[in-house]
């Protein structure tokens, strides 16, 4: 199957609106096809919704979307509506991105309650459902271990039909699977930690990343080949052909394609193999440092 290339950044904050619609328009001219935000509580990031419809506002082809909203912060009636607004105001470049919520200290510095992983993903499931049935127009009814909805109608439609495109993110089996079964676009990253410090670096390397990619297979049947598969660049490092390494990059270099380390067309060249052999197409430049470095391969690899 041919996969095209599709490229994202998560863009954090600006220092005002024009900073921000600045970004936004370079990422659209440079070749990427989304800017993502992220969704804690704590540190310095933009709350999404509204970054997300500034750069909607600022741009006319860039797609605009999270990774991911954490599904415990919103009651999922009022994140279809949002979403719904959104993606109609940006006429269906929204990519609603969603997880559990995993961060602890997100929880700890609000109340809220951190529950185990099971829980928590059993209620992004539910979450998922109402908001599929809420966009799907007229009255819905969802009653559920976690949410009960009672004939909600809700205005205005998604653009996007028959809803925005649906992005999960996560490296744990229960998550992979429901993502297999739910997802438009899948994130594979590492599992997180139980205990919500971080992710589990007992989860790394090649093996493991190519047994996501079995997991989500076998889970999606016969919708695997209509996911787009992707993960998160987590750095970039480009040299000229011919230079040496140096001993700190040559620690940090790694076989799975979220460490993308060598000549622009070494990394080009990582990239295409991910694709043609392991169906990877979406890549999602996690940190806007590499923005610089990562460019050009961008442009390549999208023909832009």
């Amino acid at each position: 199957m041919d996969r095209p290339f599709r490229f994202a950044a998560v863009i954090r904050e600006a220092r005002s609106a024009r900073e921000w619609a600045e970004k936004a328009r370079r990422l659209e001219d440079s070749g990427f096809d989304v800017l993502l935000v992220p969704d804690h509580l704590v540190g310095p990031r933009f709350a999404p919704v509204a970054a997300m419809t500034a750069a909607a506002c600022a741009t006319r082809r860039l797609r605009v979307g999270t990774l991911v909203f954490a599904n415990d912060f919103r009651h999922p009636a009022v994140l279809a509506k949002e979403a719904a607004t959104v993606d109609l105001l940006s006429e269906g470049r929204l990519e609603l991105g969603l997880g559990t919520g995993w961060m602890a200290a997100d929880y700890a510095s609000t109340g809220l309650a951190f529950e185990p992983p099971r829980v928590r993903v059993d209620r992004l499931a539910e979450a998922i459902a109402v908001l599929k049935g809420l966009w799907a127009g007229g009255p819905f009814t969802f009653h559920g271990e976690h949410y009960r909805i009672t004939e909600l109608d809700q205005s205005p439609a998604p653009w996007s039909r028959p809803h925005p495109r649906l992005l999960l993110g996560g490296g744990g089996p229960r998550l992979l699977g429901l993502a297999a079964r739910e997802a438009d676009v899948i994130n594979l990253g590492m599992r997180v930690r139980a205990d919500g410090t971080g992710p589990d670096g007992t989860d790394g390397g090649q093996a493991a990343f190519l047994a996501k990619i079995d997991v989500v297979r076998r889970a999606a049947g016969d919708r695997y080949d209509r996911i787009e598969l992707g993960t998160s660049v987590q750095q970039v490092g480009i040299r000229r052909r011919g230079e040496p390494w140096s001993a700190a990059d040559s620690s940090r270099q790694d076989d799975t394609p979220q460490v993308l380390l060598g000549t622009r067309r070494d990394i080009a060249d990582k990239l295409r193999h991910w694709r043609d052999t392991h169906d990877l197409s979406y890549f999602v430049l996690h940190h806007e440092r590499d923005l610089d470095a990562f460019t050009p391969v961008v442009q390549e690899l999208s023909g832009r």
